[in-house]
């Protein structure tokens, strides 16, 4: 049984390090989504107001080493003193002196956000010795550990795994929010099931397709992976994004699709492009016409049509419980955002339970314009989540049980 924050007992003046996921985007020194960080909110309030000493800890990027500044919490920082409306020490390194003096200057309520985690290569090293020493260095700066970087629990890495087994160690608010959703997806969902894949590769999902197929109605798929899945079926696909390889297991899951009588939603239209790019030359086209076209036969598809994100759209709004991953398409690009943007749009309408399964969804709907409270959950961890859903073990999450 997950250990949580509810049987933490008393925190007060107790220093209390809590692993987030701060890992924003960044444009400069300017974050474009704060959303990670807005997470994150709920647990260190409640640090706050139990009187704890806070000590936030995270990643952000992959830094070659530790002094790469564009790299650097101290924007995060600056923008977590804004939303909490109190002052957030911010200590430029993360077990040296600067953080040691940050845990013995914090008052109870207090907070502090120490230095990128991954400026320490020790952080995600693959020898354990290593991690188990850095894990050691933050123990010593804390009387409790609470994990709450949903998005980082998949990965054995010191400030996850190693750190949780050498001080008392709880789950905070934002995992036990993540795993109630996903438990809610997998564990009886109200029926009809829909689940909309999207992004670039097929490879990435296709355990977590396994593992749905059996619990789910409807399974559509677009983004750059829905090419390999057309080419399967014998279309030609120009220069969209192809994985030859997965061909023949893509058809094994179409079969065991049709066997399961699982509907399979692939598009019927694909807007084609003549470059990768915001302003190249595009037209809609049928799946089957995507090579014979005024553009000729070096194109590629960059997003569903817009006959297929309203057929998209109808199944998701019929739905009861609806996940979503990944784009439909480039939707950073103007002219091949619409597929995404209706794909969003119809999950702010369902009936249910409707899941934006993090990464680049959620990206999306912050870019394209949606209120975040329009969805029944947006999730901060793309590649947990999707982990969790293929019935993995993940050992950010096992540590943490009893």
């Amino acid at each position: 049984m997950l250990r949580t924050l509810s049987q933490a007992g008393d925190l007060r003046s107790r220093r209390v390090l809590l692993r987030c996921d701060l890992n924003v985007p960044l444009d400069g020194s300017k974050i474009t989504d704060d959303g990670r960080i807005r997470a994150s909110l709920s647990t260190i309030n409640y640090l706050v107001e139990q009187g704890a000493r806070v000590l936030v800890t995270s990643h952000l990027g992959r830094p070659d080493s530790e002094t790469d500044s564009q790299f650097s919490l101290a924007p995060v920082a600056e923008r977590l003193e804004e939303l909490l409306g109190q002052p957030v020490i911010f200590s430029s390194d993360t077990v040296g002196v600067q953080a040691k003096a940050a845990s013995k200057l914090l008052e109870d309520g207090g907070v502090a956000l120490l230095e990128n985690l991954r400026f320490n290569p020790s952080e995600t090293s693959k020898v354990d010795s290593e991690r188990i020493e850095f894990a050691q260095q933050l123990a010593s700066l804390a009387d409790v550990m609470v994990s709450d970087g949903f998005g980082v629990v998949h990965r054995k890495q010191a400030s996850v795994y190693e750190l949780a087994q050498l001080i008392p160690s709880y789950a905070g608010s934002l995992i036990e929010a993540e795993l109630e959703i996903l438990n809610r997806l997998t564990q009886a969902p109200e029926r009809p099931y829909t689940v909309v894949l999207g992004g670039s590769k097929v490879s990435d999902k296709l355990a977590v397709i396994g593992h749905l197929l059996p619990k789910v109605d409807c399974l559509a798929i677009g983004g750059g992976m829905v090419f390999t899945v057309l080419k399967a079926l014998g279309h030609e696909v120009g220069n969209s994004l192809l994985e030859l390889d997965q061909v023949e297991t893509v058809r094994g899951f179409l079969q065991q699709a049709a066997e399961l009588g699982v509907e399979i939603a692939l598009p019927t239209d694909i807007i084609i492009s003549t470059g990768f790019s915001a302003d190249a030359d595009h037209e809609v086209v049928a799946v089957d016409q995507m090579t014979t076209s005024r553009l000729g036969t070096e194109v590629m598809g960059l997003d569903i049509g817009p006959e297929t994100a309203k057929d998209f759209a109808a199944k998701i709004s019929a739905s009861k419980t609806v996940f979503w991953n990944g784009p439909m398409g480039v939707f950073e690009f103007e002219n091949f955002a619409g597929g995404t943007a209706v794909v969003a749009e119809a999950l702010t309408k369902v009936d249910g339970l409707s899941v934006v399964g993090g990464g680049d969804s959620a990206a999306a709907v912050r870019m394209l314009g949606f209120s975040e409270d329009a969805f029944g959950h947006i999730s901060t961890g793309g590649g947990a989540s999707l982990e969790y859903l293929e019935g993995k073990n993940l050992p950010g999450l096992e540590v943490l049980n009893d």
